[in-house]
């Protein structure tokens, strides 16, 4: 969509009256990555570091109080934490905190990787892990990785993998290799910043998005420009170069919300995260805003509902 296209487009959707129950961006809408930890454990935290804005106590009831006003309600926990029990950490939060829906671990792979899989696996809110994307560059690790794959995919579990452009095409091998796993690129696929994207972006995406069993997570969209905390802009139209190579090669079924949060705060606050893809998928109709905002990724972690 070309600039001038998505502004008319949007210019009238915003002219549209909306009624108390049509204002909200779609019937539901599940963040499907957020971040919550708490460094004044006795144990402390791995990540976030010391020192940074990140590193303070963030939970469902911070998150809550930010996506709430645009509706959003229902999250699913992504874990950064390379240590095995911050899972059961998250899934103890999980029993008390019922809008958590669904967790992506963080199982490195090794010896313990099978019976480590299999623990979490039982749990039902445990609905997959996440792994760096370099990881299916490594000839050595080649054989333990297509090994977890298939495991997961006997678990019904989905896979996240977030990582440079340059893996790609790595990703479209292993989407290829385990056809019945569901895979979900996180945060756009790392293109960089809209108006100096990474030349190998657009057609990796173009060759991933190939795969039918891999969708893409657009998240981290305001941090992938560069400048001073926060400050990034607040026009969509500046992220169509990402956002309309996305569309174009993943289509309405394939593109899942996720507001990574509270990393998103390096770019921007989470009303400004939120209605930088609200006003684009709004363009799209509907529809596409029921798919994007919690039916695609229904389809992707595949959650049980929470009564």
């Amino acid at each position: 969509m070309k600039r001038r296209q998505f502004l008319q487009a949007a210019a009238a959707t915003a002219a549209m009256p909306l009624s108390s129950s049509a204002s909200a961006a779609a019937s539901r809408i599940v963040d499907t990555h957020t971040h919550f930890y708490d460094p004044s454990r006795p144990q402390g935290v791995p990540w976030p570091g010391k020192g940074t804005n990140l590193y303070r106590t963030v939970l469902p009831a911070d998150w809550l109080a930010l996506a709430s006003p645009q509706g959003c309600r229902e999250t699913v926990v992504v874990e950064a934490s390379p240590w095995v029990e911050d899972n059961q950490w998250i899934l103890d939060l999980a029993e008390k905190e019922k809008s958590i829906i669904g967790f992506v671990g963080h199982l490195d792979l090794g010896p313990e990787f099978a019976a480590n899989l299999r623990r979490f696996a039982k749990n039902p809110i445990f609905r997959g892990i996440r792994w760096s994307s370099s990881l299916l560059l490594d000839a050595s690790k080649r054989d333990d990785v297509l090994a977890g794959a298939k495991l997961l995919a006997e678990h019904g579990l989905e896979l996240d993998l977030n990582g440079p452009a340059s893996a790609l095409p790595a990703v479209a091998q292993l989407a290829s290799e385990v056809s019945d796993l569901r895979i979900v690129i996180n945060h756009l696929g790392a293109p960089g910043d809209p108006k100096a994207l990474r030349p190998e972006w657009k057609p990796a995406i173009k060759a991933v998005a190939q795969k039918p069993n891999v969708s893409m997570k657009v998240s981290a969209l305001v941090e992938q420009v560069k400048g001073a905390e926060g400050s990034s802009p607040r026009d969509t139209a500046y992220y169509l170069p990402i956002l309309d190579h996305l569309w174009e090669q993943f289509g309405p079924d394939r593109l899942i919300y996720g507001s990574n949060w509270p990393v998103s705060d390096k770019g921007g606050s989470y009303d400004v995260v939120f209605g930088l893809v609200r006003e684009f998928f709004t363009s799209k109709g509907p529809e596409a805003c029921e798919k994007y905002f919690w039916k695609n990724a229904q389809a992707a972690y595949r959650w049980r509902e929470r009564s």
